[in-house]
């Protein structure tokens, strides 16, 4: 696998259209950007985004007022199993226009800026399937995986054969942050940068998350 920062440095030399070349700005110190996919399944190859979110964060602001969202007619079928988890038939989004149309909004709004996500190395993907073709890049945007922030808080300082919960439910419980209706491409890009936002501010205040001790208890019948 090609490392991240050569791969960068390609780029630059062979995006296709000049006119994106802005993506390789950092844009302000302290702004970064949660994003959020809702697909047709789980198969980067074959299957396509039907919902994209993405909200500003700047500084410990989370700017909901300055968000994009979209809602894009998949040219790949919905999953049965998708449409249990976010809910959207191919009848609500066989309106929306092709993913194509909403790329260069989707590009303009982030910028270079960091993108913050749960497991957001899914959701970059899932872009950059269309992104490439489009501009001949991939994302170049540096990533912040939540997932990875709070296990530094949580588990950075654990012992050996420690259980390691990293769901979406167990962040959004420890960090005190409101659960909304998942599986919805604005909520959980809102949840996700509550997380961020959390997770940062304990980082720089040395704060770690408690975990639940456990001790083994010798039971004398051997049960």
């Amino acid at each position: 696998m090609i490392p991240r920062a050569i791969k960068r440095l390609f780029h630059q030399v062979s995006i296709g259209d000049q006119s994106y070349r802005f993506m390789f700005e950092r844009g302000p110190a302290d702004e970064v950007v949660a994003i959020d996919c809702e697909t047709t399944g789980l198969n980067v190859h074959t299957d396509d985004i039907v919902t994209i979110a993405a909200i500003r964060i700047r500084g410990n602001r989370i700017l909901t007022s300055e968000r994009f969202e979209a809602v894009v007619r998949p040219e790949a079928d919905m999953q049965p199993e998708a449409i249990k988890v976010h809910r959207l038939r191919q009848v609500d989004v066989a309106e929306g226009p092709l993913i194509w149309k909403a790329l260069p909004s989707f590009l303009h709004f982030v910028g270079g800026r960091p993108l913050v996500g749960y497991y957001v190395d899914f959701d970059i993907a899932m872009l950059d399937k269309y992104i490439l073709p489009f501009i001949e890049i991939e994302l170049p945007n540096p990533r912040i995986e939540v997932s990875k922030l709070y296990y530094e808080r949580k588990y950075g300082d654990a012992p050996p054969n420690t259980s390691i919960d990293l769901s979406f439910a167990a962040i959004l419980r420890d960090l005190d942050v409101p659960a909304l209706p998942q599986h919805d491409a604005f909520n959980d890009a809102l949840m996700t940068a509550m997380m961020y936002v959390a997770l940062r501010d304990m980082k720089e205040r040395g704060i770690r998350i408690p975990r639940v001790r456990t001790y083994d208890v010798f039971d004398p019948t051997g049960g």
